[in-house]
C-alpha cells in the first residue's frame, strides 16, 4: 500500500513509519523540518516537505495514497494567543479540502478522549471541532478517530511539582482514575487502521494502563526513591496560581485548570468509560523507568 503520514517522526510518526516500513508499505511522511529528510529517509520513508497550513501541498502530498494518517500539531502553552479550537479546525479544513481534492478514500485520524465533548475540557476541545469537520467527509470514504487517552510524558510535567514540593498538586488526583497511553500503542492502533481497508466511519480508543492517580503516585515515587509520593487534589484557584507563577500565560492555565477538573469530574473520561478498548502493551511501570531517568537529569 501507499500511506501517507502527517506528524513526521515525532512520538508517534517514528514508530508507526517502522511498523509499515516493516510491513512492506510505501510509507511519505510529511514534515515542516527540510532537516528531517535525512531521518526519514533513513527510516525507509520518503519525505514531503512541507506544511499541514497548505492544503494545496497536502493534496500533492496525499495524492497517490491508498490510506492516510492525519494529526493536528500540539498547541504551545507558552503561546499567549493559544487557540485550539481554531488550530484544531483551520488544519481539519485543510485536511478536508486535500483528501477530497486528492480522492483519498480511507482516512485514519487523530483525535483524543474527551472529544465527544464541546465544553468542560480545556484544550482538547479543539478535537470536537476537528472530528465534526472530517465527518464531513463523502460516505465513500473510509475514516476512523483514533482517540488516545493521556499521554504518558504528560506526566513528566509534574516533575518541578515533585522537586520544590515533594508531591504531585493538580485538580484531580487522589482515587481518581486515570487513563494512560504510549504513543508506541497508539502507533499499532494507527497501523492496524491504516492497513485494514474496510469503508466505515468509527470511533477508537486507544490506552496502555488504567489506575488511580495514588497509584501512579506510588509507582513513579518508588521509581524516584520517594516510595511516599501523594498525589493531591487542589482548588482550581490554587491550581490557578500554581500555573501562573510557574510562568504560563493565564488563557493556557485556564484551559489546564479546565483540563484538569474535567479530569476529575469525569467529563475527559465519560464516553471512553462506555467504550472501554483492550489495553495496550506499555504499562505504568514501564514508562516509570523512563520518568526517573528525567527525574534525575532535572534534580542533576
Amino acid at each position: 500500500m501507499n500511506i501517507t503520514l502527517t506528524g513526521s517522526l515525532g512520538h508517534i510518526g517514528k514508530p508507526l513509519t517502522a511498523i509499515l516500513v516493516k510491513h512492506g508499505h510505501s510509507v511519505t511522511v510529511i514534515s515542516s523540518d527540510p532537516a528531517r529528510r535525512s531521518a526519514i529517509e533513513q527510516a525507509g520513508g520518503s519525505a514531503a516537505i512541507g506544511t499541514v497550513n497548505d492544503p494545496e501541498f497536502l493534496a500533492k502530498a496525499f495524492s497517490g495514497a491508498d490510506a492516510v494518517y492525519t494529526m493536528v500539531p500540539p498547541v504551545s502553552y507558552m503561546d499567549e494567543s493559544i487557540d485550539p479550537v481554531g488550530q484544531f479546525s483551520s488544519i481539519g479544513r485543510n485536511y478536508f479540502q486535500a483528501i477530497t481534492s486528492a480522492n483519498v478514500k480511507h482516512v485514519v485520524n487523530l483525535s483524543s478522549w474527551g472529544a465527544h465533548r464541546d465544553n468542560g475540557t480545556g484544550g482538547i476541545v479543539g478535537t470536537y471541532y476537528l472530528e465534526k469537520i472530517m465527518n464531513q467527509l463523502p460516505d465513500d470514504v473510509g475514516l476512523v478517530h483514533i482517540r488516545p487517552a493521556s499521554f504518558y510524558y504528560n506526566l513528566f510535567g509534574f516533575i518541578p511539582s515533585i522537586r520544590y514540593t515533594g508531591k504531585i498538586s493538580a485538580c484531580y488526583g487522589g482515587e481518581d482514575l486515570t487513563v494512560l497511553v504510549a504513543p508506541e500503542d497508539i502507533a499499532v492502533a494507527v497501523a492496524e487502521e491504516l492497513e485494514s481497508l474496510v469503508v466505515r466511519r468509527d470511533v477508537r480508543y486507544v490506552a496502555s494502563d488504567e489506575l488511580s492517580c495514588n497509584a501512579v503516585a506510588k509507582v513513579l515515587g518508588t521509581a524516584i526513591g520517594k516510595p511516599g509520593l501523594q498525589w493531591e487534589i487542589i482548588s482550581e484557584e490554587q491550581a490557578m496560581q500554581n500555573l501562573t507563577v510557574a510562568g504560563l500565560p493565564s488563557k493556557s492555565a485556564a484551559m489546564l485548570v479546565e483540563l484538569q477538573s474535567g479530569h476529575h469530574k469525569g467529563l475527559t473520561s465519560e464516553d471512553y468509560m462506555q467504550h472501554k478498548p483492550v489495553l495496550g502493551k506499555v504499562k505504568i511501570a514501564d514508562f516509570a523507568k523512563e520518568f526517573a531517568a528525567a527525574f534525575q537529569k532535572q534534580v542533576s
